[in-house]
């Protein structure tokens, strides 16, 4: 038999009363005749050539055919509902989709926080999340594979770009303790780290590559994995810079110890890595857009952790 003629009334008449527990019930949720329940659930039975509650006992009860068919008809159902909430987001100004890109050393609990919260407000916008690194994750707004990115900016890069503060992030220099350096006392000249292997996170911009700042030792290995490099300085292969987020327990658990260079690109102390908030100024986001950028931009505040020091 072919189904032609189901309707999604029919479906969601089914669904009312495999909820509800009795056609009565039903009826009064819909606000119909309990006739009206009946009738439609007769016609659904009919076209699907199926019975599919079991009526013997004093509420219907769903039998094997219906128990088979019911994840279809929820499905069927939530999509149509998904179609309605796209449709009228659409028709107010609110993107079926938004795209963001996020810095590797962002500390992602307040970007999934501001995730929930938008979430709630738009749960019909469909975000999709990428992370990268550096020139790579500005280059994902310019290129415009994202439609919000919260990246470091580099200089002469973001003319193309509207940017709202939103975090500092501290870095601090770390090594395994049982690494050569991790045994010197006080601050650390130039000689004594030069001759160690450097872990440095590296840049996989195509459009004009990170300068290289920090780089102290003549042998280096270049990174573009946060991640990898941290598990490579938890191993003790070389030294190395990471956010004060990131290694706080690490530090706290004696995983990691605090190496103190005497002169960080001629400074005394490790610069504070600025974060913001950047979309092309070309594009007009849409609400959900909008409120995602303002909630993350109003979100500044500077990342430390008592780890790192003065």
């Amino acid at each position: 038999m072919v189904m032609t003629d189901v309707s999604i009334d029919q479906l969601r008449v089914f669904l009312t009363v495999v909820e509800t527990g009795s056609f009565s019930a039903a009826a009064r949720r819909l606000a119909r005749a309990q006739s009206a329940i009946t009738y439609a659930i007769q016609k659904l039975e009919d076209q699907a050539g199926l019975s599919l509650f079991d009526r013997s006992a004093y509420r219907p009860q769903l039998n094997e055919a219906g128990r088979a068919l019911l994840p279809c008809v929820q499905n069927i159902l939530g999509g149509v509902d998904s179609f309605h909430a796209v449709a009228a987001g659409l028709t107010s100004g609110l993107e079926a989709e938004l795209s963001i890109v996020v810095e590797a050393m962002f500390p992602m609990s307040r970007l999934v926080e501001a995730l929930h919260e938008l979430q709630k407000r738009y749960p019909s916008v469909q975000t999709r999340l990428q992370v990268e690194s550096l020139g790579a994750a500005r280059d994902a707004v310019l290129d415009g594979r994202a439609d919000i990115g919260l990246i470091i900016p580099s200089e002469g890069s973001t003319d193309a770009l509207v940017l709202k503060p939103v975090a500092e992030i501290e870095l601090v220099v770390v090594a395994a303790p049982q690494h050569p350096l991790a045994t010197l006392a006080g601050p650390l000249s130039l000689d004594d780290v030069k001759e160690h292997l450097q872990l440095v996170f590296s840049d996989r911009s195509t459009r004009g590559r990170w300068p290289d700042r920090g780089v102290l030792a003549t042998r280096t290995w270049r990174l573009a994995d946060l991640g990898a490099k941290h598990s490579m300085l938890l191993a003790g292969l070389g030294w190395g810079s990471m956010p004060v987020h990131i290694v706080a327990d690490d530090l706290a658990n004696g995983r990691l110890v605090q190496l103190r260079p005497a002169i960080w690109d001629g400074f005394s102390r490790l610069p504070r890595l600025p974060v913001v908030a950047t979309r092309r100024r070309d594009r007009v986001l849409g609400i959900g857009g909008r409120w995602l950028f303002e909630r993350l931009a109003g979100d500044g505040s500077r990342i430390r952790t008592d780890a790192a020091g003065d």
